[in-house]
């Protein structure tokens, strides 16, 4: 039979051990949650608008120190709160993305996160112009109301920034219609080609309270010029906003079609695809 001093040290072992242990699980879910909440970032891509270069389903890791010491610049690849509910992007999320969000500001929490190109910063004029190898048909392109070919060209401030040289985009959303936003926001009100499109979107996104509660103030219909000759549209970036669009320039839901991304709901930029693993690494 043991002493029961042999007894006791053994106990007293056991629950020092435990202790630690315990000690070093909760100082790494501190340092984690820290880590999680300034340093990186976590996010899956539920549609398709950055094809070829990030695919629907990857996970990505995303950086949050750069953006807080400089702003974006033109052609950067950005991770940024949704400013309004996407009720159909929430629902693809996995029970991780939906834990890992359980971290996010107050503000954000039932958004989702999109990854788009940076295209037009705070003051930029920016508008889409028909590139020169349609020149010779620009003015029978230029008579459709909406033209879902990418055959335009992204102009800023007057100038085809280098960035964008070789970019092309389809003239859709606010491009073809001025009054976009707003039908977005009241699609019973709008008088558009796009109406149906309004009404089926109504169903799965809560845009109006953005448009009411961003837009609105910031005197939007002031924002949006069209030329009296050619109908095309240009659009001036308010100050603490900026203007994403996606890659796959057909099938991308970007801010032609929702409008600008206030500067606070920027989180960063992807810097690692860690799934699937058939294609992690960088190279985004």
């Amino acid at each position: 039979m043991k002493p029961p001093d042999e007894d006791r040290k053994k106990q007293s072992k056991v629950a020092k051990e435990l202790s630690e242990w315990g000690k070093a699980l909760l100082y790494a879910l501190i340092f984690g949650t820290i880590i999680r909440l300034f340093v990186f970032e976590t996010m899956m891509v539920p549609t398709g608008s950055m094809i070829p270069s990030i695919e629907p389903g990857d996970r990505l890791f995303v950086e949050k120190i750069t953006y807080q010491f400089e702003e974006p610049d033109y052609g950067d690849v950005v991770v940024f709160w949704v400013p309004f509910k996407d009720l159909s992007a929430e629902e693809m999320l996995r029970p991780f993305d939906k834990f890992m969000d359980s971290f996010s500001p107050k503000e954000f929490r039932g958004h989702v996160k999109y990854v788009k190109r940076l295209v037009g910063k705070p003051g930029d004029v920016i508008e889409l112009e028909v590139a020169p190898e349609y020149a010779e048909v620009a003015g029978e392109i230029l008579l459709f109301p909406v033209d879902e070919q990418p055959r335009y060209r992204l102009v800023v401030n007057g100038e085809v920034i280098e960035a964008f040289e070789d970019m092309r985009y389809s003239r859709v959303g606010i491009f073809a219609d001025p009054d976009f936003f707003f039908g977005l926001a009241y699609p019973e009100r709008a008088v558009s080609v796009y109406r149906n499109f309004f009404r089926e979107y109504s169903k799965y996104i809560e845009y109006r309270s953005y448009y009411e509660r961003e837009l609105v103030p910031l005197g939007i219909e002031d924002l949006i010029v069209v030329d009296a000759s050619s109908k095309l549209v240009s659009l001036t970036i308010p100050e603490g906003f900026y203007f994403f669009m996606g890659d796959n320039t057909r099938n991308s839901f970007d801010s032609r079609f929702f409008g600008f991304v206030p500067e606070q709901n920027i989180i960063g930029s992807p810097m690692l695809r860690i799934w699937p693993f058939s294609r992690f690494g960088p190279g985004l």
